[in-house]
């Protein structure tokens, strides 16, 4: 039963990240860059975007040791020099994988709420829609952390300075360790912050 459930989990983390990379592709095709789109990376297709390590690997790891879901996909490459928009251009980018994953997390979490209220979803249905509300969240959260190379790191540093340039090359050339740091001591506080936008955008009793 449990592998059972695993393949629907990662089915469902699966399809989210690809949402999630797709979405920073798009973003940067209407900002001017058509990277993405030549390398054929604007599609829904997840056997463009699997990466084995981040997509099967990290996510079963963490799903039967952990209790938990996550991983990642292949980044979608983008030019930002190509971008219109050199101030602000690669932060727009970085913020579109996470508003999508907020956006499908409220799509369903609604559906849940509403189902629960007039009575239309099967509870499986609702079992399902709670674990990709879960995983939307989860993956939205983590990504605007501010740590290279996570998409919260590019919009901190288009709010800095460009005298401060030199900083950000720095910080980014320890981005593995400073994610690796992330990980093993900080990664416990998202996962209150996941369990309480759960209950407040679906109305359930989560603890």
């Amino acid at each position: 039963m449990q592998e059972f459930d695993f393949i629907f989990a990662i089915a469902i983390l699966i399809m989210s990240v690809v949402a999630h990379e797709v979405s920073h592709g798009y973003a940067a095709l209407a900002l001017g860059d058509e990277t993405a789109r030549r390398l054929g990376r604007l599609t829904l297709n997840p056997l463009r975007h699997i990466d084995l390590f981040g997509s099967i690997i990290v996510p079963a790891i963490s799903y039967f040791a952990g209790g938990f879901i996550f991983g990642w996909a292949k980044p979608v490459p983008y030019n930002p020099h190509n971008l219109r928009n050199s101030r602000w251009g690669e932060a727009l980018v970085a913020l579109a994988g996470p508003l999508t994953n907020i956006l499908i997390a409220l799509f369903f979490g609604l559906l849940i709420r509403f189902g629960l209220m007039y009575r239309f979803l099967p509870e499986t249905f609702i079992s399902i829609a709670v674990l990709l509300v879960s995983i939307n969240l989860l993956l939205a959260i983590f990504n605007l952390v501010p740590i290279p190379p996570l998409d919260g790191s590019k919009i901190l540093f288009s709010l800095l300075p460009y005298q401060l340039y030199q900083l950000r090359a720095r910080i980014e050339e320890s981005s593995l360790i400073l994610l690796l740091i992330f990980v093993f001591f900080l990664w416990q506080f998202i996962s209150p912050i996941v369990i309480f936008l759960l209950g407040f955008i679906t109305g359930l009793p989560v603890s």
